[in-house]
């Protein structure tokens, strides 16, 4: 439980307050510890409060003291990403436009299931302005850095989650994902993200990225996934989109026996320029998939880079929620937030209805795709983590994130379940993550078919002396 011990899962910690090996509060000061210790090397919070977090801890103490926890995850430290509403604690988003003096009466969603489960919530993790990039640094917050090597970035959105879980900071967080926010840098950070069917986890409130956007649990393994998911996929009355709380539970399903099913295999979906490195990676991994029993096929889906249609939805998204910013804001922003802005504002209705209408075809595609195949199997990333301060790899003559981030977002756009697993190390010791995607609604699937490439391809339950600086 501290820097210089392997980290326990939250599936362990559970097991050892069970047996009164350990306690809720002796886990969250460790956390805390960790915290004190790191985080000003990495910067994965943005808020953290110590006194609220041990105030939860010993609740959940005395609930397991008399045998009565209230959740499969009581007592255990997580976090949530600064973009949800979290009573008590500002919710800003990254953003120095946003008055942090103000009344924060609501939970969201997310928040108020992981209370009312016993999680102990330690604080909040950072983000880029509202979310906009798949790299993790603000004008609020500053720079987010790599655990692996600092002078990388985590990734993003949810680069502050990713860090956390990475390092001890917390067993467990929960991200957004937009387009590729949990994935994206749960693979640079080698840890376990899952985004979900859309709907699957409730929003509140509603996100000007409209169906593009996603919550994802984040942790070590993929069984804390499915017991944190059993937590959030709980329907809101405030989301109308919210889907009916699923027939069984996953931290069941996600042992399912896979062996047999038909898994689709595709490099570079057809279309994507990937790191050697990376695709030999995770090529090896999806041998060993074969050769455990899955039924893999080399095929590409066939749809062409609809990063166009993207384009559109998440500059409109973007341009709607900053035009709800005080008089001044523009100048304010993260510079390339404002470009982002600035290109909304130029698409007429028309423009949206036809992206809209992209997406529908891309969702019917692949609804049909999988008639024939139960899961896709990609690459997560097709680059590996890159140095801090830029949206793109450096000397690469990419225009933007989306350019390096196409494994991820065209299945927001399709609302499937999608997880990154850890595949393994490129030479230089960084995390490279495989991704599976299933049809809408077989999340259940989708965690199983992770959950057996966790077996076959075990990770490090400690981390490299670096990571500890």
């Amino acid at each position: 439980m501290s820097s210089t011990h392997p980290m326990l899962t939250a599936s362990e910690l559970v097991a050892a307050y069970s047996s009164g090996e350990l306690s809720p509060v002796e886990a969250t000061r460790a956390s805390l510890d960790v915290i004190a210790e790191r985080d000003q090397d990495y910067r994965a919070y943005t808020l953290v409060d110590p006194d609220v977090a041990l105030d939860a801890a010993r609740g959940s103490e005395e609930r397991w003291r008399q045998g009565n926890p209230i959740g499969w995850l009581d007592g255990v430290p997580a976090s949530v990403k600064d973009m949800f509403l979290t009573q008590g604690w500002p919710t800003l988003r990254g953003s120095l436009c946003l008055d942090r003096d103000q009344p924060w009466e609501v939970d969201s969603p997310v928040t108020a299931r992981m209370r009312e489960n016993g999680l102990v919530l330690l604080g909040k993790t950072t983000t880029p302005e509202l979310a906009w990039k798949a790299v993790t640094d603000s004008p609020l917050d500053g720079i987010t850095r790599n655990p692996w090597n600092p002078a990388l970035t985590p990734g993003g959105s949810s680069g502050g989650s990713a860090v956390a879980v990475a390092t001890g900071m917390g067993e467990l967080s929960v991200g957004t994902d937009g387009g590729g926010s949990v994935r994206i840098p749960a693979s640079f950070c080698g840890v376990v993200g899952f985004k979900p069917t859309g709907g699957r986890i409730p929003l509140y409130p509603a996100s000007p990225f409209g169906a593009l956007s996603h919550a994802g649990p984040m942790a070590r393994s993929v069984d804390d996934v499915a017991l944190l998911l059993d937590v959030l996929a709980t329907p809101d009355p405030r989301d109308p989109a919210a889907l009916p709380p699923p027939p069984g539970t996953y931290r069941e399903a996600v042992r399912r026996d896979v062996r047999g099913l038909r898994a689709a295999y595709s490099p570079d979906l057809g279309y994507i320029d990937v790191d050697p490195e990376i695709a030999q990676i995770v090529v090896s991994v999806v041998a060993a998939l074969s050769e455990a029993g899955l039924t893999v096929e080399d095929a590409n889906p066939g749809f062409a880079d609809p990063a166009e249609a993207f384009g559109v939805l998440w500059a409109t998204g973007a341009a709607k929620w900053l035009d709800s910013f005080p008089a001044g804001s523009e100048e304010r922003v993260d510079p390339g937030l404002r470009q982002v802005w600035e290109r909304g504002r130029t698409y007429s209705a028309g423009d949206y209805l036809d992206a809209m209408a992209a997406r529908a075809a891309l969702g019917i595609h692949m609804g049909e795709f999988h008639t024939r195949h139960d899961v896709l199997i990609t690459p997560t990333v097709a680059v590996p983590p890159f140095e801090v301060g830029h949206e793109v790899p450096p000397d690469s003559g990419l225009g933007g994130w989306p350019e390096w981030a196409r494994f991820s977002y065209p299945f927001n756009m399709t609302q499937q379940p999608a997880i990154t697993v850890p595949a393994g190390f490129t030479g230089a010791g960084l995390p490279v993550g495989l991704q599976i995607v299933g049809p809408r609604h077989s999340d259940d699937l989708v965690l199983a078919v992770a959950k057996l490439v966790e077996e076959i391809n075990p990770w490090p339950t400690d981390r490299p002396a670096g990571m500890w600086g």
